[in-house]
């Protein structure tokens, strides 16, 4: 546990358990809107979160060899992660889109005076 400074261990352990707050929040807020894209927000943020605590893991015992795989784990869940959070967005996004639509069936189209 002597790879990182205390004031590191600090900032490490405080992201992971802001992370898993975001993500209760998150789906907190998917219950009470009833929009089940922000489920899917909170779903698309597990590999981030994995990742976070694959590099813990990996800094916890002193950055051993025998761990080296975890350091490709944490890489290839960064990477996961940010495709299922850049896809979670575009549903929220999408989603908001068809809500607007849904909500006001009227085009704004431009009227032409007539002269």
């Amino acid at each position: 546990m002597n790879a990182l400074s205390i004031p590191t261990w600090i900032i490490h352990v405080s992201s992971v358990i802001e992370w898993i707050a975001a993500i209760w929040l998150i789906w907190k807020y998917g219950e009470v809107t009833g929009n089940r894209t922000w489920w899917g927000l909170s779903f698309a943020m597990l590999p981030a979160l994995v990742s976070a605590m694959c590099a813990c893991t990996w800094h916890y015992f002193d950055n051993p060899e025998s761990l080296e795989w975890l350091v490709t784990l944490q890489a290839s869940m960064t990477l996961l992660g940010n495709y299922t959070l850049g896809a979670a967005a575009v549903w929220i996004w999408r989603s908001t889109k068809s809500a607007e639509t849904a909500n006001n069936p009227i085009s704004t189209k431009t009227i032409e005076s007539k002269q």
